[in-house]
C-alpha cells in the first residue's frame, strides 16, 4: 500500500511528509502574518492534513478496537536482558512503562527533557528539510540524494542515542 500511494503521489506531483503539517497548522493559525516562512498557500497541501488526521484516528482505532493483546512477542533472551536493565514491563507491554508514563508531567526534570527533546526533533526535521517518514518513504522512493543522507543521519543518530547516550542518561 505504501508503494502504491507513493507511486500515485509521484504521478500527481505531490510530496509526502508529516512534518510539513506543522507548517500548515501554523499557517492556518496566522503565523504567516509574523513570519514569511508560514506565509504560503496551505490549502494546496490540505490533503496532507487529512492524511495526518487519518493517521491519528487510525492509530486510536487500532489501539483501542483492533488490538487484543498489548504485549509484543519478544525473544526470551531479550526479555531477560531488558529485565536486567530495569525494564520490568518487557514482554508484557508494548512500550516500556518505566519510560512511557504520565508521571513524566509531574517531574520537572523529565518534563524539561521531554520539551527539549521535542524542540530538537522539530528543529532537526526543519533543518533536514523533512521528517523521517518524508525522507525515508517519499525521498528514497524518488531517489533523492539528500533524503539518503538524511536517512543515514537518522539511523546513525539513533544508534548513537541507544548505544552511547541512553546508557549515560539512564545509568544502564
Amino acid at each position: 500500500m505504501i508503494a502504491l500511494i507513493m507511486f500515485l503521489l509521484v504521478l500527481m506531483g505531490k510530496k509526502f511528509g508529516l512534518s510539513s503539517n506543522l507548517r500548515a497548522m501554523c499557517s492556518i493559525g496566522g503565523a504567516g502574518k509574523k513570519y514569511t516562512f508560514f506565509d504560503y498557500d496551505w490549502k494546496a497541501s490540505s490533503w496532507n492534513l487529512f492524511f495526518a488526521l487519518g493517521t491519528i484516528i487510525g492509530g486510536f482505532v487500532a489501539a483501542h478496537f483492533l488490538s487484543t493483546n498489548i504485549a509484543i512477542d519478544l525473544e526470551p533472551s531479550v526479555i531477560a536482558d531488558l529485565h536486567q536493565k530495569g525494564f520490568s514491563s518487557a514482554g508484557t507491554a508494548y512500550a516500556p512503562t518505566s519510560l512511557f508514563t504520565t508521571s513524566v508531567f509531574s517531574d520537572p526534570g523529565s518534563l524539561s527533557m521531554l520539551i527539549i527533546g521535542g524542540f530538537l526533533v522539530g528543529f532537526g526535521a526543519r533543518y533536514a528539510g523533512g521528517c523521517t517518514s518524508g525522507h525515508a518513504i517519499m525521498g528514497l522512493s524518488t531517489l533523492q540524494l539528500p533524503s539518503l543522507i538524511a536517512v543515514l543521519g537518522f539511523f546513525i543518530g539513533g544508534l548513537i542515542m541507544i548505544h552511547i547516550l541512553f546508557p549515560i542518561i539512564f545509568g544502564q
